[in-house]
């Protein structure tokens, strides 16, 4: 890369989205306990009955899991973005694709996450899980073409 065109684009700018992203792992972590918690104490569930996943399966009905299950999926491909995000940043990579790449992959993770939180639909949630991917393969190919 040119280092004058790096010198002229805040290498700043990427950490934007990589924020975003630690925001909405923190926002579905607290929305899961949220969903969780309540459940539990309107239904009267001992806490000790969700020790083993079985127990959480057999005494929280699928949508209060979904949260917990978006979570795990937080932990799942984010960390490559986690990972592409710090190697463009520690090379002074940042331009405006990377950004503009970066928000859209945060963009589509928390549509992600909305459905799977809330309504679920499969076919809705993997649409935006794919077109997620499709933006992180994109900053994944175009930083390593670029070493």
């Amino acid at each position: 890369m040119n280092p004058f065109l790096a010198l002229a684009y805040p290498q700043s700018e990427i950490l934007a989205p990589f924020a975003a992203m630690l925001l909405l792992t923190v926002a579905v972590w607290l929305y899961m306990y949220v969903r969780r918690l309540s459940y539990m104490f309107a239904n009267g569930i001992d806490p000790q009955r969700l020790a083993s996943p079985a127990g959480k399966n057999a005494l929280l009905p699928d949508a209060v899991q979904y949260p917990a299950n978006n979570l795990a999926n937080l932990f799942e491909m984010p960390v490559l973005f986690y990972a592409v995000v710090l190697a463009i940043y520690a090379t002074t990579s940042v331009d405006a694709t990377y950004v503009q790449l970066a928000w859209a992959f945060v963009v589509l993770r928390a549509l992600h996450s909305l459905v799977h939180c809330t309504f679920n639909h499969v076919k809705t949630r993997f649409t935006f899980y794919l077109l997620s991917c499709l933006a992180l393969f994109a900053l994944i190919v175009r930083f390593t073409l670029s070493l």
